[in-house]
């Protein structure tokens, strides 16, 4: 006999374990630290969205549905989108519900990818993004964002990252790790960056509720991008929906059709009762999302504020609830730095590597938890730094 061949396929093998979850690890070892760390909020799902779930499961609904989505919720996703944010789609055509935003852009990359074919992915960014592409037999191209353009994606630094094969632009605004947004003039810049080299943009916007200084602002609303644009959302963080699992994806016909194609062999469509929750959820909470964005607005003045006092010159996010700040003047690496501030302060923040080689010498640290656990956070996080830079 021969060698046994490998159980596991060498392109998953091959994948680096998450950062987060290597650090979120060594977190469980210290249950007592005061977690800056998990990108979820701190609220619970607003109660009539919850009871929407509870009557729905009242009445028996228990079964499939569409592979779409529940036809009801898919209107009222198309309402909402042209109300809030003045771009329409075609429910029956141009949406998809989806289990989180997650598997949206996942069916996005394995809907759009021929092997090979490279994906701009501008870091810092989600954990996701690149394996997702790797999974999907694509090459994902890395462009570094910098605090100095406010971590914004510059048209230029695209175009010299752009290289033979270039198939799709994967971006996140309002962006995790950072909390940057895009202002008009940078999203045009890509747009027409994307015209003139014919790539697909694929935007994560899963925040766009949690915008601090205006309005958020879609790509699609951008003229030209439109039909070239897949957009991703979901209920997870503005409407507090984390363990629901739901999203969805927008985007010209054909795309979306064949994204449901694949959707319906994978998943065949997303649970029953968080469509009927998300559904509610449209119709009647908006003044629970507009309370909880106050809540997090009023958290984020106050970390943006603390740490900048204490000497890790952060920037201001203006979206998501993330803080980025720099911890250079430290002369720690960020995994040091993290592992460090846990073990001695036991406070959990996420090395900045996790979001890619371009968060080398930062940390993020998320304002999805109470207040008065911040306060004490930055407490120790002062004491920590003050310790270290001595």
């Amino acid at each position: 006999m021969g060698r046994p061949r490998p159980r596991v396929a060498k392109g998953v093998a091959d994948l680096p374990p998450s950062g987060i979850r290597r650090f979120f690890e060594l977190v469980e070892r210290i249950p007592e630290a005061i977690s800056l760390g998990i990108g979820e909020p701190d609220f619970t799902t607003p109660w009539r969205a919850r009871e929407a779930a509870i009557y729905s499961l009242e009445r028996g609904h228990t079964h499939y549905t569409p592979s779409r989505g529940i036809k009801e919720l898919r209107y009222a996703l198309a309402d909402y989108l042209e109300r809030r944010f003045a771009v329409s789609y075609d429910p029956d055509q141009e949406l998809l519900i989806t289990i989180g935003a997650s598997e949206a852009i996942d069916l996005a990359v394995r809907t759009i990818l021929e092997p090979g074919d490279a994906v701009l992915i501008p870091e810092p960014c989600f954990v996701s993004y690149a394996p997702c592409t790797i999974l999907a037999g694509g090459t994902p191209v890395s462009v570094r964002t910098v605090a100095e353009h406010g971590f914004q994606l510059q048209a230029h630094d695209l175009a010299a990252a752009h290289v033979k094969g270039g198939r799709a632009v994967l971006m996140c605004y309002p962006n995790n790790p950072t909390g940057a947004v895009m202002d008009r003039p940078g999203l045009e810049a890509v747009v027409a960056l994307a015209e003139e080299r014919d790539l697909l943009i694929i935007s994560d916007e899963v925040y766009a509720e949690l915008r601090y200084d205006g309005d958020h602002l879609p790509v699609a609303a951008i003229p030209g991008a439109r039909e070239r644009t897949i957009l991703v959302g979901g209920f997870s963080k503005a409407w507090a929906m984390t363990g629901w699992r739901l999203g969805f994806a927008a985007g010209p016909a054909e795309i979306v059709e064949a994204m449901t194609r694949v959707h319906s062999y994978t998943t065949m469509c997303p649970p029953t009762m968080a469509q009927e929750a998300a559904l509610e959820a449209l119709r009647t909470c908006d003044d629970e999302v507009a309370r909880m964005r106050r809540e997090y607005n009023r958290r984020r003045r106050v970390i943006v504020g603390r740490l900048n006092e204490m000497g890790l010159d952060c920037f201001e996010p203006r979206g998501a609830f993330y803080a980025f700040p720099s911890i250079a003047r430290t002369g720690l690496t960020s995994e040091q730095f993290a592992e460090r501030l846990l073990v001695e302060e036991q406070v959990a923040v996420v090395p900045g590597t996790a979001f890619g080689a371009s968060g080398e010498g930062f940390v993020r640290c998320s304002y999805a938890t109470s207040l008065p656990l911040i306060e004490e956070a930055m407490v120790r996080m002062a004491r920590f730094v003050g310790t270290v830079t001595g």
